[in-house]
């Protein structure tokens, strides 16, 4: 199975503002759909609140549908969005590595260790870049929904498993193939129970997945700690049942005062 990526557009445009996103209520918003999503970000927690959490750590529990695992302890400081991850399994990530490997960014260097041997290898480090970026964004994801550069669209009401769900379409303003999120926003709860993604991959638009998810409030944030996802149209049907993605993210402690240190290459 392929794993997918997140463009590197995706990136650029949400990398480096967590710190700005969803601090205030805009005076006027695009549309239905931006005020709804506005209305997320304050149930979920915005960016403001998570900064001042000033950094996490937590378990991360990546599991494919033929049972492989990564297992990895994640510690991100969301001043300069470092990341780091130690990973005590990895049977889909860097297999070619035995024993724990280390991934670190400061803010400007991405490395990577294995037995505390730092490895140069470029393709490694590919994945190294995929994993950094994409594991802090998946975390920070509903702060940045707020971020510059996104457009909103209401798509349409919608009653799915006996629950009522306003539609909405968050989009990247860019002349290339970029991502696009369905948010499938409960009306009774205000928060997004799954949405539809597409990702990018050499400017080509891959089929979109979806993606469900459970909440845990921790220290004032509603954070969706179970996760599946799988492919599906834009409808929202599974194309195969047996084929959802498993992530979990556990024993998240949140101000555990991180050195700067720990993710810098040495």
């Amino acid at each position: 199975m392929k794993i997918p990526t997140i463009p590197l557009f995706l990136i650029l445009c949400t990398f480096f503002s967590c710190q700005n996103s969803g601090e205030k209520a805009p005076t006027t918003f695009q549309n239905k759909g931006h005020e709804l999503v506005y209305k997320v970000v304050q149930k979920t927690g915005d960016a403001e609140k998570l900064s001042q959490l000033k950094d996490v750590v937590y378990t991360y529990t990546y599991t494919t549908p033929d049972g492989k695992q990564d297992i990895s302890t994640e510690k991100y400081i969301f001043d300069g969005e470092m990341s780091y991850g130690r990973y005590s399994k990895h049977e889909r990530t860097l297999t070619q590595f035995e024993g724990a490997i280390e991934q670190g960014f400061d803010g400007t260097t991405f490395w990577l260790k294995n037995n505390g041997q730092y490895i140069d290898d470029e393709e490694a480090m590919k994945r190294v870049v995929f994993n950094r970026k994409t594991n802090y964004y998946w975390f920070a994801m509903f702060q940045k929904l707020l971020d510059p550069g996104l457009k909103y669209k209401y798509i349409k009401e919608q009653t799915l498993n006996g629950k009522t769900y306003d539609i909405v379409d968050v989009l990247f303003d860019s002349d290339k193939p970029t991502d696009t999120y369905r948010l499938y926003i409960n009306q009774k709860t205000s928060l997004v129970d799954q949405f539809i993604f597409t990702v990018v991959d050499f400017n080509v638009v891959e089929e979109p997945f979806l993606m469900k998810m459970e909440y845990e409030e921790i220290d004032g944030l509603l954070i969706p700690t179970k996760r599946q996802y799988t492919k599906a149209d834009w409808e929202g049907n599974v194309v195969n049942e047996k084929a959802w993605i498993d992530v979990q993210w556990t024993d998240i402690q949140f101000d555990k005062n991180l050195s700067k240190t720990l993710f810098k290459k040495m």
